[in-house]
């Protein structure tokens, strides 16, 4: 089940509200538990299982951690943090690695690895991060452990953000799931911020997704250079509006249950450097990173080569994480070796130069990115990056491209004027009456299409349901 659906819409979430709200406000956890965990088990009935088990493991993990440092015993705390490290990670690799590992062996003729052809559970990157971050946290004093097996498993199973995050932590959460402020203001901006990422999802990414779909689809040999340009663009509003929205809505669905989560995108298109993009995009992924990988290997207080190190650690994790396929994997380090330049000599020159240069420069490296991310087979990828760049005398237009711009030249402004801050700036300098007026049309007015392109639409992929 995911929320740009009906049945989440106007079912799931019409009944769990209605339950959530008449019931006293100590068995509200209770309530989120049950409608999460049958939220869980629409989409993956036989994997509901490791969710109880990896709740049970690191809430006693949790336990013992906080336990063993009240008795003084910091060996015995560091090992039961390990312990909760190792079984998540192997959790995780199992399901998510395994194949890939395996397949990648048995191409090269070794094939004591067999390829079970196991089903990703959908969230498993995300919930496994949260309850990995936990049992450190309370080993380091950042939180207290939880001490009701409920309000834990309200914490990971919570159905706003499982399957797609944001990735939150529970020294960030841990107060509001104990105890919240539930009103109506904080359930009108959560509808607001909900109906924005439902309108960022069905009505920009689904419909710009389908140029890149297309262009995606196309043989080499019918690639022109501006259409594999204007495809990777598609790609580029795709999945920044699938994401984001998804984020928006997650974050609007948490306000309605008491809660605040952090924001996971803050206009990363709007970037000068590939260091601010990374600043602005997935926030809560490269805040994990940055606290529970980079800090512990050392971050940057170190030599100049254990720093290198350790930024290639977490580039190559950061490019893994997103799936189980090398492009994953040259993505992130792709993307090490641009932020090596910048931190070396290119940000002090951009720093230097007119802003439009910096975010041209961003944009170009940006749009290079989302095609090695999007391809996941080398050969075409190799073939469509080559089409990018004019290898092999292809091109530079064609007819089709007339036909597919026209088309879709309306949705392309449409994402290009969202993807910026304009839009929020005007709006917070109405006066405030007439700011509740537009907010409450638009509100209305979003509903009604969204729920329009639901009844029609056939076209409705989640990009980052398999991560």
């Amino acid at each position: 089940m995911v929320f740009s659906t009906p049945i989440f819409l106007f079912y799931f979430l019409a009944l769990t509200m209605l339950v959530y709200y008449l019931v006293p406000r100590k068995l509200r956890n209770l309530v989120i538990l049950c409608a999460s965990l049958f939220f869980y088990y629409w989409g993956e009935q036989q994997y509901v299982a490791i969710m109880f088990l990896s709740t049970a493991i690191d809430f006693t993990h949790g336990l013992l951690v906080e336990r063993c440092k009240n008795n003084g015993n910091d060996k015995g705390a560091r090992m039961a943090v390990a312990s909760s490290i190792f079984f998540n990670l192997a959790l995780l690799f199992f399901f998510k690695y395994w194949d890939f590992i395996a397949g990648s062996l048995q191409s090269m003729g070794l094939t004591f690895m067999p390829v079970l052809g196991i089903h990703l559970p959908i969230g498993i990157s995300f919930y496994t991060f949260q309850t990995m971050s936990y049992t450190i946290d309370v080993y380091r004093g950042d939180t207290r452990a939880q001490r009701n097996i409920i309000n834990f498993g309200t914490f990971v199973i919570l159905f706003p953000q499982l399957i797609a995050g944001p990735i939150i932590k529970y020294k960030d959460l841990g107060d509001q799931i104990d105890q919240r402020t539930c009103n109506v203001d904080k359930f009108s901006a959560g509808v607001q911020s909900f109906m924005v990422g439902l309108g960022k999802k069905l009505l920009i990414a689904n419909n710009i997704g389908m140029l890149w779909d297309t262009y995606k689809a196309m043989a080499p040999g019918e690639l022109t250079v501006a259409g594999a340009w204007l495809g990777v663009l598609a790609f580029t509003f795709q999945i920044y509006f699938d994401f984001s929205g998804y984020s928006d809505m997650a974050v609007g669905l948490g306000r309605m249950l008491g809660f605040e989560f952090l924001p996971n995108f803050n206009y990363p298109y709007i970037s000068k450097s590939i260091t601010e993009f990374w600043r602005r995009w997935h926030i809560s992924l490269s805040t994990w990173f940055r606290e529970y990988l980079y800090i512990p290997l050392g971050g940057n207080r170190c030599s100049k080569p254990r720093w290198m190190f350790n930024l290639l650690v977490v580039w190559a994790a950061t490019g893994i994480w997103h799936g189980a396929s090398w492009n994953y994997l040259l993505w992130g380090l792709y993307f090490f070796v641009l932020l090596m330049l910048e931190k070396f000599f290119l940000l002090k020159a951009l720093d230097r130069a007119p802003a439009l240069v910096g975010h041209i420069y961003t944009m170009f490296f940006v749009l290079v990115s989302w095609a090695i991310f999007a391809i996941e087979d080398f050969s075409h990828l190799t073939a469509y990056l080559k089409v990018m760049f004019g290898f092999g005398g292809v091109p530079l237009v064609n007819a089709n491209l007339g036909y597919y711009l026209t088309s879709y030249l309306p949705i392309l402004g449409v994402a290009a004027l969202a993807s910026t801050p304009l839009g929020v700036s005007i709006y917070r300098k109405l006066p405030r009456l007439a700011a509740q007026a537009v907010c409450v049309v638009l509100v209305l007015g979003g509903l009604v299409l969204c729920t329009a392109y639901l009844v029609d639409g056939t076209y409705n992929p989640f990009l980052y349901f398999r991560f």
